[in-house]
């Protein structure tokens, strides 16, 4: 078995030889030229778009595990499962969102910060809410995400991108299935909060 002073060791090893010879690609927040043909112009204005998407999405995929992670009281065990779907269905968003954002010749945002500062989806913060409020939390989170994936699809249309366009509108007929049954939850007599 490897010892930890090995490990520790092995991981500065690694470092120091990417420090030396790490070759940058490409930056992030740049736009340069995609297989798709589209007008660097114009999918610059989409990736950025996409971006916004992006982080949302992963705030909102980190809220849902939160929850999945800490939801208590007599439906635990049908929620942890919702929530973990929910999650998993962000998660297959995100990778969505990220390979277009690539293909259009942009750099997915993937930093914590920046995925933070970028996100129109504030998080809810640290703290552990009582199930009513982790609800309607997230369910406002997924109003926010509808409007402002609804909004790009527009502009993607605009701009020509098609493709975009239908990778967005799967995804949010998703969202909104997601939100109704949010809503459904945040309303059902029987669902005993704690």
């Amino acid at each position: 078995m490897p010892e930890i002073g090995d490990f520790n060791q092995a991981r500065t090893d690694l470092r120091a030889g990417m420090a030396s010879h790490q070759h940058v690609r490409q930056q992030a927040g740049t736009v340069g030229g995609n297989s798709v043909r589209m007008d660097v112009g114009k999918a610059k204005h989409v990736v950025e778009a996409l971006n916004i998407d992006l982080a949302a999405t992963v705030v909102l995929y980190h809220q849902l595990r939160k929850h999945y992670w800490t939801i208590t009281g007599a439906h635990h065990h049908g929620l942890t499962s919702f929530f973990r779907d929910a999650a998993d269905d962000m998660r297959g968003f995100a990778d969505a969102l990220a390979d277009r954002i690539h293909t259009l010749g942009g750099v997915p945002s993937s930093g914590p910060a920046a995925l933070e500062q970028q996100s129109h989806v504030p998080f809810e913060g640290a703290d552990i809410y009582v199930s009513q409020r982790a609800l309607a939390n997230d369910l406002q989170a997924y109003g926010d995400l509808i409007e402002q994936v609804s909004s790009h699809i527009e502009l993607a249309k605009s701009y020509g991108d098609h493709a975009t366009g239908e990778i967005l509108r799967y995804h949010l007929v998703i969202l909104e299935e997601y939100a109704h049954l949010f809503s459904q939850f945040l309303h059902e007599d029987s669902l005993t909060f704690s």
